[in-house]
């Protein structure tokens, strides 16, 4: 199968289209770098050293004779590039990722904003007219968020992507009618994946458009069966404020004795997913779409829930680290259950990789043996939901 995975340079993306290729898929990156600008700008850089785009194909090709062609367009801005691309590479399938994917970035101020906005809508959309544009039947594969749904559930488990209701017509009677989930997300970022879904159901509706949407977990971990393949194949390991999701920047914490930071009551209960099983999943959309005509196909990419200060008492009793709770500056529930289905994938053959002690040790092993590379002005995340609260560190969430 022939497969484009736009943002291919990024944290989910570089394993994913490594996990593809090792199937035998021939694969193309489409990136524009600018996960790599966001760093010189934050300046910050990844825990592990992360090799130049052109060093890691190379790489790649050297350790398994296959290639991963690349070309770097910005979707978002040059449509006319993106439409050349599907033109000429005639993809069967579209993975993407090119979108900016930190809710903390995008809650940092108006530019950051106005920013994720722009690029997430914009690549897309390109992305979806350029498709009808070219007359190709291309099933997209999209990365969305369990943070569409908000983190609020009526103690109800969250469906894949539609729900059931009744409505009272009066004296129609009861229609019953199946509608998508109702979105509450809780910073720009996620906003950006509710217009998605809302893009995505009419193109599926009014063009015909193959779609999956997969509404993910925080990922943790670092490696993947190819990753680990080659010291130039190695994935990012964000640990800033910005872009270190939560339970990787624990056990980047403990590796090197900087107090686990749990915000406010550490009563948020996130969904979970290892590196490992994401790129699994992506195979499985890939491997399972949906018919041409048929509505959006929606996944609940997630293997396991956990509150946040669970999670710090497990790392700290696991490596005798400090846990420090510290103000939390997002809009959110001090406190919040959540239920999730995930039948779907589980249905597919997912196996999931489970929270294990001996996967933790890996993670912050890893941390353990790039610590020289911390910058620790780093680790604190300042960016403020509301303006009228004082500076914090937010929940480093994907």
């Amino acid at each position: 199968m022939k497969i484009a995975v736009l943002g291919g340079d990024g944290f989910c993306g570089w394993p994913a289209s490594l996990h593809l290729s090792s199937l035998g898929h021939d694969v193309a990156i489409v990136d524009n770098l600018s996960r790599r600008r966001i760093d010189a700008e934050l300046g910050a850089e990844s825990l592990t050293p992360i090799a130049t785009i052109d060093e890691r194909l190379a790489a790649w090709r050297e350790v398994t004779g296959s290639e991963i062609a690349f070309r770097n367009i910005d979707i978002a801005q040059d449509y006319d590039g993106l439409l050349a691309f599907i033109e000429e590479f005639a993809p069967d399938a579209v993975i993407h990722f090119a979108e900016q994917r930190a809710a903390p970035y995008s809650m940092k101020n108006s530019r950051t904003k106005r920013y994720t906005v722009d690029n997430n809508v914009n690549a897309t959309h390109n992305l979806l007219a350029a498709i009808v544009e070219s007359g190709r039947d291309v099933h997209v594969v999209h990365l969305g968020t369990m943070g569409v749904y908000g983190y609020g559930t009526a103690g109800m488990k969250i469906p894949e992507g539609y729900l059931d209701i009744q409505v009272d017509a009066g004296e129609n009677g009861i229609v019953e009618q199946q509608i998508l989930y109702p979105t509450n997300p809780g910073s720009v970022y996620h906003m950006t994946k509710v217009l998605d879904q809302n893009l995505f159901a009419y193109y599926a509706k009014n063009d015909g458009l193959r779609i999956t949407d997969l509404h993910q977990g925080i990922v943790w971990g670092t490696h993947t069966a190819q990753t680990l393949r080659d010291e130039r194949l190695i994935n990012r390991f964000d640990y800033d404020g910005d872009y270190g999701t939560v339970l990787n920047r624990f056990l980047m914490q403990a590796a090197i004795g900087y107090p686990l930071t749990v915000h406010g009551t550490g009563g948020q209960t996130r969904a979970f997913i290892h590196i490992r099983d994401m790129a699994k999943c992506i195979q499985l959309a890939v491997e399972n779409p949906p018919a041409r005509g048929e509505r959006v196909k929606i996944f609940n990419q997630m293997t396991e829930t956990h509150r946040v200060r669970d999670l710090a008492e497990l790392i700290g009793r696991i490596a005798d680290a400090e846990v420090q709770m510290v103000p939390n500056p997002r809009k959110e529930s001090a406190e919040n259950e959540l239920h999730v289905v995930n039948d779907a994938f589980l249905d597919l053959g997912l196996r999931p990789t489970k929270l294990e002690e001996g996967l933790l040790v890996e993670v912050e092993d890893v941390a353990r043996r790039y610590a020289d590379r911390v910058d620790r002005s780093k680790i604190p995340a300042r960016s403020l939901w509301t303006s009228n609260q004082s500076e914090g560190v937010p929940q480093g969430e994907k």
